[in-house]
């Protein structure tokens, strides 16, 4: 097992009914900012949960966050922070909102002239302005890390950004909130979980049976429960183990003393910035391709992975780890999950390429858990997801 520091200071409250407990979070003499997405929490009812239990503090609303946290949008925010003097931020929203709010935490203190810069020079945030969560997907485990990636339309960019002044100081957890998200954006979030998993799972073993054993259990959970929130969101249980396998997925814990990939993740931005797919979609499009390219240094994982999760235990560690990915890609199809890039462009042609392109000009030229994946190499595996 390799070193490791752990800090994780948010709070979560987590369970029925615990929004109303936000006004016990928020110092009484800040003044919030409240940012949420599109607007679906006005017709849930979530949105009239969080402003009853506001309703003596100083808020103002922004609203209208995208799908991807669009920087040109986040900007507009920005303003009303700077103008309106706002001392504390809260997300009532997905990863997006949460995202696009860690940014903001970021902007809102960071003393040079462009704020993009936080994102293109790997500035990390030290101590930014503080705010809270009120989590309404499960999916990206936003609400209980320091990461944040953010969306610039005008270049077709999609990059990430953190620090530890980028924790949630705390983050409400109500199950019940999935009732009303369609069955896309579950199955969205299935997949987002599952794959945040495998980016710190899939790599190589290294003794550390604790954490391999955390990350089996989330991904055995999320296979067990994902048919039940799929076909019956008002489940208590089921959704309750669902957002709390997302959140614990991408919270720092199964990553500790382990090596970690992300090449997926890194990847699968490109296509969400180039032609607007989903993010965990992408996701499942550029995994199956990643392991079968990468096979020989990911086989010892995936046999591990194929005997623990998915029960196989016939076989070579080759067919076990060839039999893992199938499985994989076939929860995914389950779940209404496409798994190649031409399902959702016909504008494919060239995508290899310019990514490849993109990451020379970055100086990203060794990707993954060896750091060995080069552009070259990162080309190749998307004409495989073709």
């Amino acid at each position: 097992m390799n070193n490791f520091d752990f800090k994780n200071p948010t709070k979560i409250i987590f369970g029925k009914d615990t929004i109303e407990k936000v006004k016990e979070e928020i110092p009484q003499d800040a003044k919030v900012l409240m940012l949420y997405g599109g607007g679906s929490i006005k017709k849930n009812g979530i949105y009239d949960q969080v402003k009853t239990a506001l309703s003596n503090l100083d808020v103002i609303e922004f609203g209208g966050i995208p799908a991807n946290p669009e920087y040109a949008t986040l900007m507009e925010a920005l303003k009303v922070i700077k103008d309106e003097k706002i001392t504390y931020l809260l997300a009532v929203g997905g990863g997006s909102v949460i995202d696009g709010t860690k940014f903001l935490s970021a902007a809102a203190v960071y003393e040079g002239d462009t704020p993009w810069d936080i994102l293109t020079k790997n500035i990390r945030t030290e101590k930014g302005m503080p705010f809270g969560t009120v989590l309404t997907l499960p999916a990206t485990g936003s609400e209980m890390n320091s990461g944040a990636v953010i969306t610039r339309a005008e270049t077709q960019e999609k990059l990430a950004m953190g620090g530890p002044g980028l924790f949630p100081e705390f983050s409400i957890l109500d199950p019940q909130v999935i009732t009303s998200i369609p069955e896309r954006q579950l199955a969205n979030g299935l997949t987002d979980a599952f794959t945040h998993v495998l980016e710190q799972y899939m790599t190589y073993p290294i003794g550390a049976l604790l954490q391999d054993r955390f990350a089996e259990s989330i991904l055995q959970t999320l296979i067990e429960i994902a048919p039940k929130v799929l076909k019956d969101p008002t489940d208590y249980k089921a959704a309750a183990n669902f957002m709390w396998s997302c959140t614990m997925a991408l919270n720092g814990l199964i990553q500790n003393g382990v090596p970690t990939d992300w090449a997926v993740h890194a990847i699968g931005h490109e296509l969400t910035a180039m032609f607007g797919i989903d993010h965990a979609r992408t996701l499942a499009v550029i995994a199956p391709s990643h392991y079968k390219f990468n096979f020989e240094t990911k086989k010892e994982k995936l046999a591990q992975y194929a005997e623990r999760v998915w029960g196989i235990s016939e076989g070579s560690t080759d067919d076990k780890a060839y039999a893992a990915i199938e499985k994989t890609e076939a929860f995914f199809h389950e779940l209404g999950i496409d798994t190649k890039l031409s399902d959702y462009t016909k504008a494919y042609e060239g995508t290899a390429e310019k990514i490849s392109k993109r990451f020379t000009d970055r100086g990203w030229t060794g990707l993954g858990e060896h750091q060995d994946l080069s552009p070259e190499r990162v080309e190749k595996i998307v004409k495989m997801a073709y």
